[in-house]
């Protein structure tokens, strides 16, 4: 184990402050430049093909010197990424801290977790990752006699019939399989194989007695809901095009593909998602598109009637959330209702003039609701957390759920009058009670187990205001004995975007942070749901710059308040996150010693040409270039168009890989390079870079894969922020 931080002064520490010498236009750029990389203790980065590329955008000509990145498959550009792996390396080495690192964040997350079976036939069939192993195994075994739901929770030592092993399957076991669902009498599994972390999917139908897939399995593609009809003659598919958008197929059993019968979807573009349930014992079929992440539309066809697609929502600018139960529709929506309520209609005459409000909207956010028994168990969002409101069928308060104060909650039925509450917090792992509705006794269900203890550290919700005026909240976690003396190395978090939360939750490379006495704040920001649709918007589009802003002023506030200090700052985000952390390093660089930047958003500019991108539904947040008022707005922050030559940028930790069919991976290649080409501050700006790492199923990567990743950006930032461990 180690002691707390201990931190002393070094080259890189002497050089912030020729940087701020730099700033303040004391020596010639040039010559400052040139004395501070002769100074650096760091090597120099691969050089780099500069382009004369210039691009015209509404008129205005955007240059563009490392295009030439955005053609992965060239030798050229292969070699210049081999060339930045090494770099990499090189920059963070093999260190005692690496090792250590390394070894205890394996402690911390190679752990049992317990799967959530699902009942098929005569069998239970469960995804699990047993310690010690690369990826998760799809396992079954028979019903238990006895069915009482507490004794059916999976134990990981125990021996189970293996059906999918994907070990071995590939050379660095990056290929996954994850159970879809079932026909009714168990006999057929639809299950996905995923290649890495790519977003695109195989389909796979199984006949799990004899362990032989069918023909029907679908190609690799893009794939939304997959279901089997209520006849099980055969099953419904989403799938997504780049080209021509989604759509809804059906596919007979035992038929060639080609004569898959379109059932809905035509008109609609790329930009738009659509997602189909089946419900009320296979009557209805219920349709969704959803605009990005503000707006939706809802139809449904009456299959028992063989009726025709009939209309719910199609000229509202609300977002619908559908759930079908006790023979009603239920919509969770922001429509008249910033933080959302919830509305009951009626399939029978569904006009908006016959909808029913169960349940109206309150002055926090309603994230989710589920019915069990006679009640609504509603999930509300109070300043980022969970609170459990249950409420009558008309609607009338009736009770709450405790859930502890700064954890995230949610609620799931069990058996009868049982309910299962999970929670999780910044210093707690996932812990789910089992609550007898009668008589309100709570018991444990289900602890994740880990080797860390919470004792002595301090969760805190802090405010402060935004550029703006507008009040934002900043979760800050730390050791009881942490010191507001401006000098504790800090971890700066956050999103803000697609209408996301930020809520607590537990992570072994913060528990890890922690552990070694260091300060984590994760920020609110606007563009998430926290409180309400408003905020959404207030952060999107033409508000973008917003989200940047309360980033932007949390590290200030962090700094203001004695927490920290610029050169003990790291801040990290991931995809939305990513283009977060790049808009404020170009944006405000004096802030920050270290940025970890992963599958990044850093060419909002250039996102609608990308090809390799099949996420078109982000220009509907992110607004789209090719609109001249979402271009003016979106060229002020794209963080590549925004690196400016011989500015002091802190040190960045890029990573991404090929396998990202979502965020185009050149674009961390791009804003690399021009980081390096760019920076005086003789920090380094390094790339790591897998052939097989993504958006999706946790980056794709294995088990052991992600444990060597992770230590190596944990070693970055030790080192980046001058962090001394002393080993006992």
């Amino acid at each position: 184990m180690t002691e707390r931080f201990i931190t002393h002064y070094s080259v890189e520490e002497k050089m912030v402050n020729l940087n701020m010498l730099y700033k303040a236009g004391t020596f010639l750029s040039v010559i400052l430049a040139a004395f501070i990389v002769s100074c650096s203790p760091y090597p120099l980065p691969p050089e780099t093909r500069v382009d004369d590329v210039v691009e015209e955008m509404h008129g205005i000509s955007i240059p563009d010197p490392y295009h030439w990145l955005e053609d992965r498959k060239t030798l050229e550009t292969q070699n210049w990424i081999d060339k930045q792996n090494r770099y990499a390396e090189e920059i963070v080495g093999e260190t005692p801290y690496r090792n250590y690192v390394e070894e205890r964040l394996r402690e911390l997350m190679d752990i049992a977790v317990t799967p959530l079976p699902k009942e098929a036939g005569n069998y239970e069939y469960f995804s699990m990752r047993r310690p010690g192993e690369d990826l998760p195994i799809v396992y079954r075994r028979e019903l238990p006699e006895d069915t009482e739901i507490q004794k059916l929770l999976i134990d990981p030592t125990e021996d189970f019939e293996i059906v999918l092993d994907p070990h071995g399957m590939s050379p660095e076991n990056t290929t996954r399989f994850s159970i879809v669902t079932f026909n009714k009498n168990g006999t057929l599994m639809i299950y996905n194989e995923r290649n890495g972390g790519e977003d695109e999917l195989i389909i796979r139908v199984r006949d799990v007695d004899s362990a032989v897939d069918l023909p029907d399995s679908l190609p690799r593609s893009l794939y939304g809901t997959v279901f089997f009809s209520h006849d099980q003659k055969g099953f419904y598919y989403v799938k997504r095009s780049r080209k021509i958008g989604p759509r809804v197929m059906y596919h007979e059993l035992g038929t060639e593909h080609a004569k898959d019968k379109l059932i809905f979807g035509e008109g609609y573009g790329p930009e738009q998602f659509i997602n189909v349930k089946q419900v009320d014992e296979g009557r209805y079929l219920i349709f969704t598109v959803q605009y990005g992440w503000a707006k939706s539309e809802v139809f449904f066809q009456d299959m028992e009637k063989n009726g025709p697609i009939r209309t719910i929502v199609d000229d509202i600018n609300a977002r619908f959330y559908t759930s079908f139960i006790d023979g009603e529709l239920f919509m969770r929506t922001d429509y008249r209702a910033d933080k959302n309520r919830l509305l009951a209609v009626n399939l029978a005459d569904p006009d908006e003039i016959n909808w029913r409000e169960v349940i109206p909207e309150d002055k926090n956010v309603m994230e989710n609701f589920v019915k069990i028994d006679d009640k609504f168990y509603v999930t509300y969002l109070y300043n980022g957390s969970n609170q459990i409101k249950v409420f009558e069928q008309n609607g009338t308060f009736s009770g709450e759920i405790f859930v502890p104060e700064f954890h995230r909650a949610s609620i799931r039925a069990g058996k009868d009058k049982e309910a299962f509450v999970t929670v999780v917090s910044f210093t707690t792992p996932e812990t789910t009670y089992r609550i007898d509705l009668n008589t309100g006794e709570r018991t444990i269900w289900d602890q994740r187990q880990i080797d860390w203890s919470p004792e002595n550290i301090i969760v805190e919700q802090v405010w402060r205001n935004s550029i703006d005026g507008t009040h934002v909240p900043m979760w800050v976690v730390h050791h009881k004995d942490v010191q507001l003396n401006g000098k504790n190395p800090t971890w700066l978090s956050g999103y803000g975007g697609f209408y996301v939360a930020r809520k607590p939750s537990f992570n072994p490379t913060l528990a890890l942070w922690l552990e070694l006495g260091g300060v984590y704040a994760l920020a609110t920001l606007r563009g998430g749901s926290e409180f309400g649709e408003s905020w959404h918007r207030d952060g999107m589009l033409l508000n973008k710059q917003h989200v940047f802003d309360d980033f932007i002023s949390a590290a200030e506030s962090l700094i203001d308040k004695g927490y920290t200090n610029p050169d003990k700052l790291v801040i990290q985000g991931g995809s939305n996150g990513g283009l977060l952390v790049g808009a404020a390093l170009t944006q405000r660089p004096e802030l920050f010693r270290a940025v970890i930047c992963d599958f990044p958003d850093v060419d909002i500019l250039r996102f609608p040409w990308y090809s390799t991108s099949n996420n078109a539904p982000a220009l509907l947040e992110y607004g789209n270039s090719k609109i001249r008022e979402q271009f003016e707005a979106i060229r002020k922050y794209s963080p590549y168009q925004n690196v400016r030559t011989n500015m002091a940028y802190p040190a960045v930790m890029f990573s991404t890989g090929d396998l990202d069919t979502r965020v185009p991976p050149s674009a961390a290649f791009k804003m690399a390079a021009r980081l390096q080409a760019s920076t005086t501050s003789g920090f380094p700006i390094i790339l790591r870079y897998h052939h097989k790492a993504g958006h999706a199923a946790g980056r794709g990567l294995s088990f052991s894969r992600r444990i060597i990743d992770t230590a190596m950006k944990f070693t970055f930032v030790l080192q980046q922020l001058d962090v001394q461990m002393t080993f006992e």
